[in-house]
């Protein structure tokens, strides 16, 4: 069977010797006899998987001893509770950036646990640009904003200056640019969207930021504090998305970096753009200054040409490049692994529709 061409928004498409590398480990894990998904997570040959895979991001992120990295179950979507939890002052106030589907489930959670002040929000316009010229005051615990929208294809193409903590959930553009990440004060990741297969969650913590809420008896599972102490294995880790989060790493820590990719991943962009608006057939949902690298998110101006389209792109080996079911459209996602070949052939598909 030949290799599809994959735009799926996530889980995502990861380096074939990652695949090749992780079918080994759960055959036999370091020639041991074992199996990776069999071995104790506290055996010496794990624990050297979860040390690496914490260093590594330290490394590609440029970050110092005063950040703690973890491995953590739930998805993105747990973080949504998380950071209010562990952030938001008893009796204080977060500020959040309304700019997407997942924007909108980040506030809906932390609303439970406190009080929330939208500062800016896209909504109305079915989130189709990031919203500007907000501001963010010290009156704030932290601000709470999401990096790209997988959904509506923008992306934050700059970040504030806030008088307060600044978090982030960058799960589908982590690691595809460069950023000072020391601005931030919390990063977390659903790992499926750039760096790993579905089941564990980066989170990129600065240690100092934590313990000021106020908040006692802390439920234990939803301490930051609790897993860094712990050394993100306070209950048993998702062991194989870790390991092969770490291969992913590795190879991008091979070719280049984060530079590195950012310069493929502006190419792969920069051809597909190119193609929507230059042919009068495609157009995107979203405005032209918050185009996201990563996911392109467009649909046709001209829909009795769906089935032609439809037809066309599936006989060239693509796969998952129809849109999310509340957009819809296509949804083209352009995550690190993704060659640019593969982009050429989506673009001379479109070429061929007439």
């Amino acid at each position: 069977m030949s290799k599809k061409h994959n735009f799926s928004a996530g889980p995502c498409i990861l380096p074939q010797e990652v695949f090749e590398k992780s079918a080994e480990a759960i055959l036999d894990f370091n020639g041991i006899g074992l199996s990776l998904l069999e071995i104790s997570h506290r055996s010496k040959d794990f624990v050297a998987v979860m040390d690496e895979a914490r260093a590594i991001v330290k490394r590609l992120m440029n970050l110092g001893d005063d950040y703690e990295v973890l491995y953590l179950g739930g998805g993105a979507s747990l973080q949504f509770a998380m950071v209010p939890y562990n952030l938001l002052k008893v009796g204080g106030k977060a500020a959040y950036l309304d700019t997407g589907t997942w924007a909108a489930g980040a506030i809906k959670e932390a609303k439970k646990l406190g009080n929330v002040d939208v500062v800016g929000s896209s909504k109305e316009e079915n989130y189709s640009f990031i919203p500007k010229n907000y501001t963010v005051g010290s009156e704030y615990d932290y601000f709470h904003c999401t990096s790209n929208n997988t959904i509506y294809g923008t992306q934050m193409k700059s970040f504030p200056d806030v008088d307060t903590l600044m978090v982030c959930d960058m799960s589908s553009d982590i690691f595809s640019r460069q950023l000072d990440f020391s601005k931030f004060d919390l990063i977390y990741a659903g790992a499926q969207k750039n760096m790993g297969p579905a089941g564990v969650t980066l989170v990129v913590i600065k240690k100092e930021i934590l313990g000021k809420t106020g908040r006692e008896n802390m439920l234990s599972i939803l301490d930051y504090s609790q897993h860094i102490s712990k050394e993100s294995m306070y209950n048993t880790p998702p062991v194989f998305p870790v390991y092969a989060s770490l291969l992913t790493l590795q190879y991008l820590e091979r070719n280049g970096g984060i530079a590195a990719a950012e310069v493929r991943n502006e190419a792969k962009a920069k051809l597909l753009y190119e193609e929507i608006d230059s042919n009068p057939l495609f157009e995107t949902f979203c405005v032209k200054e918050d185009r996201s690298l990563m996911n392109v998110s467009f649909k046709l101006t001209d829909e009795s040409k769906k089935e032609a389209f439809d037809n066309a792109w599936k006989a060239a080996g693509i796969s998952g490049l129809n849109g999310h079911r509340s957009l819809g459209g296509y949804r083209a996602s352009l995550y690190n692994a993704l060659p640019i070949e593969s982009v050429q052939v989506l673009v001379d598909v479109m070429r061929s529709i007439k």
